[in-house]
């Protein structure tokens, strides 16, 4: 484990503080979770990006307009409810 010092204005701790208290776990639970969730989403960005620089924009848009298609639906004409 390793401990980190960070200075953030006594406001947002105060915050932090009290949303740990209402999650029922400790600050430190709390910035836990939330580097972990932080970390998912970069890691996702990054594989994101990665794809879409091998990725053909020619062939990723024939595969939305197949989406498109598939998911279409007939206009249907609504009736008025009244309101």
């Amino acid at each position: 484990m390793t401990t980190l010092t960070i200075r953030i204005p006594d406001d947002t701790a105060a915050r932090l503080r009290q949303l740990a208290k209402h999650r029922g776990i400790s600050l430190n639970k709390l910035m836990e979770e939330f580097s972990t969730t932080s970390l998912a989403e970069f890691d996702t960005e990054n594989r994101f990006r990665l794809r879409a620089a091998k990725a053909s924009a020619k062939r990723g848009l024939a595969v939305l307009a197949k989406l498109d298609a598939a998911f279409r639906k007939p206009a249907t004409k609504r009736k008025p409810t009244g309101k």
